[in-house]
């Protein structure tokens, strides 16, 4: 972007946002408390708005502003529309991520000192390069965000400096060795630079997590307890990035390297041997033959097993074939079997029962069956670009949607040379060809030919233009992929999934496979697999709990039908979720303390905490202050959360104060059930559904107690790209504040987008909000300034009327999208389009503006902007002279809506639109072979021509259009049927080539604009809307004098091209002889020009001409237009300063002028005296 010229708007706004928070916290604006009393109503005209909280090992980014944004909005809206509300807002310390960045920081100081003296870049970057990969992963989203840690460290190597990055010097950075500094230093920045943005949130409820705050660790205490004695937690094994050096988990502290790498989940494909190669049976000696024996391929797409032609084989890679509980054999790699026998493959753990070890051209041209496929034997056949270090080293083969698959298919199947080599027969390869199983938008259902194809990929060696192939299908075949096959057909890739994996699993056909996502090495130098280890967790899977959550997002409002499939396709295919680690920050588990409770399963019902937050805690975020009731942690005891949480609970023993207990109580039952929670949609398929599933637990006979919304957004790009550190696009919360304001921001935010697609942050649109909110300022203070100029009244022309329409509709628009969460909408509503009518109102009435109208504008503009940019409303509403404050003030009611005025104000502006297109048509030079001809000059006037009624062809085409649509329910039939039906009419023979294009034509404005289309007259009085605004029309075109004619009254070239709502213009110049019209007062920027005079001019009529050529002429009653009294030689006279009348005489209201053109006089007849005025007049400005 470029450099910003100066900073005076930007600064304005900021000193007015500083103002304004000030007098917020003054005012403790935004602190809500329950009602004393609370009634048996269900309707307690509340709304009760969340948002996950954030993770505090940095500061707040854009990114996360853009989800709060929404509950930001949605409670300054609903707060207008009378609702109390509660806005609360926690920070979450629990988990892995903070700790694990404290260890580094001690690690680096412990091998590079302190400061730390890093070795040479390069020597690093060679020791600890990492292998190249061109897989693409679709993440398991029920896993969460792996690392928040690196995600936050853009492209620095060590922690030490990823917090130099963050602005901290050397002293500041050894106190981050301490875990707890983290939650001492980034929780009350966060806090600082959320109220910078102005929201709308009770700090007084606000807490951080984990042990160090005891009043919520005593509640993640409670809610575990309940769940266990409820049988939602159990004790088993899980899986688990494990070291068998070690013998014990490997948790990220454990790490050399591979710090945040998780268990990535495979489908391992059993592909049975139905003709063992003779390799298998000589070696044989132990008549393992007797067995299965499978070949076992690592897939992340199950849903794809359909479209199976072959498998691949790396012919110089070492395989093994090992025994398996069951008594089968499989055959991979050996780094994969030792991650089986890790997972209960095998009989002894950790122990891999090795019966032969094999080459890849061993196994070539097996004959094997292979689950869905269509084909009943396929078989193993040579790829070269296998790798030993992912997967199993046996690759199914989807040559119908993987680019490396059809590449290397074709590549075996055009050179014999190469079937010879590794003894492949022709009836191996030769039949196979691609299965149609996805259908993919805009690559069809081979998508891996087509784009292979596109591409000019030769062979499977291309691998740069295969990884890009990959880019462009895999993903999009993933996300936006249609099923083609039966049982599944219709069905999207991504829903399928897991259904399909389950259904192969169920028959034996596959296996659940484990294995780290990339390489991990323990500190003791050994590679890291997956294990199966004991760890307690959450039972999703069971079925009664999975009911119930179902039960809960059945009456879930989503707001969007995605969202809503989201969750059904997560609760289907959910099962467990390990909930306790032994490593990081958090809540010790009640009856077994050596493990913590994890970042996932403390977040789930926190949001009933925030309804007690500010009595036990009172704003302090560890809980370690007074607590406003005097309560200490120690007495909240199981049975006093019950009580408060529970209404059928009995009042428990204890020594708090009754009405203090009764108080806690009321501010849960009052608040409670959250009405919305807004979220990112990749929370969706983890943290939301947990939330849904923990809230049918812990009330699971009181579903008012349940989530009632759940709005969830795409992530946030900057400029259309990605937001990166180590690319420099990136925005913290304070910088994009500093640099757009807090309302530019709002704003730029509002508008980003309203969907579950991506939204688009742009800076661009940020700078023109600073400029757009401070012209909005500016003008509101110009219209009280001059209030006593504007018209007063009745409020009764035709624009007044329209503006007071366009206003009511824009009310009434912007409420639907604020009630839909919808805040893109809403801004172009309640803002851009609300503006606009202002505009277009000051433009059109040349009466000018009437005053209660425009005040009646401000403050509506000011309501309806107030959720988005609440600051700088605050500020437009003091100037209005309110004495309360803004946040206390209601929704602007509508008043009626004048459908067809407005749609008359639309016809206006598309006529006048259609006149100019015409007029500039009009003085384009006619086309000449030789290129010398001149454009017309301009013309002068204007003739328009509506017509009341259709021409009679068009009138017979409407005529049959709307008895068809009135008897098919509001469809039209084919353009044969029309065609055949019109075609039969004797009176349109000769128009049969403009009746269909014109039937084209009103079949796509019914589909925009509705039946009214079809209607044989206007709804309005078309000549009379022109003839209300033909001031207007003149001065836009700059035209002398326009008439509105009948149609009926012109020739039938006008009557055959006019319909109503579509007039039909001529222009044409008037001739006239040019005078001087000449300016002899000093100092006042006038100058002297030409104009034309023409025949029947006025005074009136010369003097708009001439304001038309003098822009500096505003006020034409100010305009005295006089003649000399000589005219031969006044002209020639110099003017004497101050007696500019001297010499002339004025010319009156009821003068008419003539012209002689061939003489190229001008004559004036006034009050029965005719005059030669010569060729020069004289005007002056009083």
């Amino acid at each position: 972007l470029q450099e910003r010229k100066g900073t005076a708007k930007l600064d304005f706004l900021r000193k007015i946002e500083l103002e304004i928070q000030e007098k917020w916290e003054k005012e403790r604006a935004f602190e809500q408390d329950a009602p004393s009393t609370i009634g048996e109503s269900t309707n307690k005209n509340k709304y009760f708005v969340t948002f996950p909280y954030p993770y505090m090992n940095g500061r707040l980014h854009l990114g996360h502003t853009f989800s709060l944004s929404k509950c930001e909005f949605g409670v300054g809206y609903q707060s207008l529309k009378g609702k109390r509300c509660l806005f609360p807002f926690g920070l979450h310390c629990t988990g892995m991520p903070i700790k694990a960045c404290a260890d580094k920081l001690k690690r680096e100081m412990e091998l590079y000192g302190n400061p730390p003296q890093f070795p040479d870049e390069e020597e690093e970057e060679e020791k600890e390069k990492p292998k190249t990969s061109d897989d693409i992963i679709i993440k398991d989203k029920a896993k969460g965000k792996k690392s928040k840690a690196v995600a936050k460290s853009g492209s620095a190597t060590f922690q030490w400096d990823i917090m130099r990055s963050l602005g901290l010097n050397d002293q500041e950075i050894v106190r981050f060795a301490n875990a707890e500094h983290w939650l001492d230093y980034f929780p009350p920045l966060a806090v600082k630079d959320l109220k910078q943005m102005g929201v709308k949130v009770d700090w007084r409820r606000s807490f951080i997590t984990t042990d160090v705050n005891p009043f919520y660790d005593s509640f993640v205490r409670w809610q575990f307890i309940t769940l266990k004695e409820r049988k939602k937690i159990m004790f088993g094994k899980r899986y688990t990035i494990y070291s068998p050096k070690d013998g014990q988990p490997c948790m990220d502290h454990d790490r050399q390297t591979g710090e945040g790498v998780g268990p990535q989940e495979y489908t391992l494909i059993k592909m049975k041997i139905r003709l063992p190669p003779i390799i298998l049976i000589v070696e044989d000696t132990t008549a393992q033959t007797s067995k299965n024996i499978f070949l076992v391929a690592a897939t992340l797409r199950p849903e794809t097993m359909f479209g199976q032609t072959n498998c691949w084989v790396r012919p110089d890679m070492k395989y093994v074939a090992f025994e398996t509980t069951s008594g089968d054999i499989f055959i991979c790699t050996s780094r994969s079997a030792r991650n089986m026998s890790y997972q209960g493959f095998t009989k002894e753990n950790g122990v891999v029962p090795v019966v032969m070890e094999i080459l890849g051209q061993d196994i070539l041209g097996s004959a094997l069956s292979a689950p869905l496929t269509s084909y009943k034997i396929i078989y193993a056949l040579p790829m070269l670009t296998i790798k030993e270090d992912k997967g199993t080293g046996v690759v199914t083969s989807v040559p119908s949607d993987a680019p490396d698959d059809i590449a290397a298919l074709r590549d075996i199947k055009k050179k014999q040379a190469l079937r010879e080599k590794y003894g492949i027969e022709d009836k191996m390869v030769l039949p196979f060809e691609p299965v149609p199983i996805i259908e993919i938008p805009g690559y069809g259902n081979l998508s891996a030919p087509l784009v292979c194809d596109e591409l000019k990929i030769q062979s499977q060696n291309d691998r740069e233009k295969l990884v890009e192939a990959k880019e462009k299908v895999y993903l999009k075949g993933f996300y936006e992929g249609i099923m083609l096959v039966d049982g599944y057909q219709g069905q999207k890739v991504q829903d399928v999934k897991k259904p399909i994996q389950k259904l192969m699993v169920e028959r034996g056909e596959a296996m659940i496979y484990m294995e780290p996502e990339k390489q991990v090495m323990s500190r003791s130098a050994d590679e890291c697999v997956v294990a199966l280890c004991d760890q307690w967790y959450l039972d999703y899977g069971d079925a009664e709990w999975k009911q119930q959550a179902n039960e809960a997002l059945k009456s879930l409002e989503t707001f969007c039908e995605e969202t809503r499939r989201n969750f059904e396709a997560t609760l289907a295919w959910l099962q467990e979720h390990a909930c306790s680690r032994t490593y990081g920050l958090g809540t010790r588990l009640p009856w077994d303390e050596q493990w913590l409770i994890e970042s996932l399963s403390d977040s789930t019902i926190y949001m009933a905490y925030y309804t007690v937050a500010h009595l036990l805690q009172g704003g302090v975020l560890n809980g370690q202050g007074a607590s406003p009731l005097r309560i200490k942690p120690e007495q909240m005891t199981r049975e006093v959360w019950d009580f408060i949480f529970f209404k059928t609970s009995p009042f428990p023993k204890t020594d708090i104060p009754k009405e203090h207990l009764q108080r806690l109580r009321r501010e849960f039952e009052y608040w409670y059930p959250v009405d919305v929670r807004v979220s990112g949609k990749d929370l969706v398929p983890n943290h939301l559904s947990y939330y849904l599933y923990n809230h049918v637990a812990m009330w699971p006979k009181d579903n008012g107690k349940w989530p009632q919304a759940v709005r969830a957004n795409g992530h946030l790009l900057l400029n259309s790209e990605k937001m990166s550190k180590s690319t420099g696009n990136f925005l913290t919360l304070t910088q994009a504040i500093d640099k757009f304001s807090a309302d530019g921001m709002r704003l730029a935010l509002a508008d980003a987008g309203d969907t579950v697609e991506d939204a688009n942050f742009v800076e661009t649109m940020a700078d023109a909000g600073i400029l757009r909110l401070y012209t909005w300022v500016e003008w509101v203070k110009e219209m009280i300034a001059n209030q006593n100029n504007l018209r007063t009244g009745p409020a009764d022309t035709f624009n007044d009327r329209v503006f007071a329409s366009e206003m009511n509709a824009g009310i009434l628009k912007t409420e639907q999208h604020f009630d839909r969460m919808m805040y893109k909408e809403a801004l172009k509503s309640g803002f851009f389009e609300f503006q606009a009518a202002k505009d277009k109102y000051r433009e059109l009435a040349i009466e000018g503006m009437h005053r209660e109208l425009v005040f009646q504008f401000i403050e509506r503009q000011t309501l309806l902007l107030a959720p988005i940019c609440p600051h700088l409303c605050e500020y437009t509403w003091g100037l209005l002279g309110k004495t309360s404050s803004l946040m206390k003030a209601s929704w602007p009611v509508a008043g009626p809506v004048d459908e067809i005025l407005m749609r008359s104000s639309q016809y206006l502006m598309e006529t006048a639109h259609e006149l100019r297109l015409r007029l500039k048509a009009y003085m384009l030079p006619p086309k000449s072979k030789k290129g010398d001809s001149k454009p017309p000059g301009k013309p002068s006037h204007c003739n328009i021509y509506v017509a009341k009624s259709y021409p009679s062809w068009q009138h017979s085409a409407l005529s049959l259009l709307g008895k068809h649509y009135k008897s098919n329910n509001g469809v039209l039939p084919d353009n044969k049927v029309i065609a055949s039906e019109l075609g039969a009419l004797p009176e349109l023979k000769k128009y049969m080539k403009r009746v269909m294009p014109f039937v084209a034509m009103i079949k796509e404005n019914l589909e925009n604009n509705g039946p009214r289309v079809l209607d044989l007259e206007l709804e309005f009085d078309e000549r009379a809307v022109l003839m209300e605004n033909l001031v207007y029309l003149t001065n836009s075109l700059e035209l002398e004098q326009i008439d509105v004619l009948f149609a009926s009254e012109a020739d039938e070239k006008v009557r055959e091209d006019c319909c109503p709502g579509k007039p039909f213009c001529v222009f044409r110049s008037e001739p006239g002889v040019c005078v001087s019209l000449v300016n002899p007062q000093p100092c006042n920027g006038l100058f002297s020009t030409k104009v034309d005079v023409r025949q029947g001019d006025s005074r009136d009529s010369l003097v708009r001409r001439l304001s038309k050529v003098n822009r500096l002429i505003k006020d034409l009653s100010r305009v005295k237009l006089m003649r000399y009294e000589d005219p031969t030689h006044g002209a020639r006279r110099v003017p004497v300063l101050g007696q500019e009348e001297q010499g002339k005489l004025p010319i009156s209201s009821k003068s008419v002028f003539s012209i002689n053109l061939e003489e190229k006089r001008v004559t004036l007849a006034d009050n029965g005296l005719t005059v030669d005025i010569g060729d020069t007049l004289v005007y002056l400005i009083h």
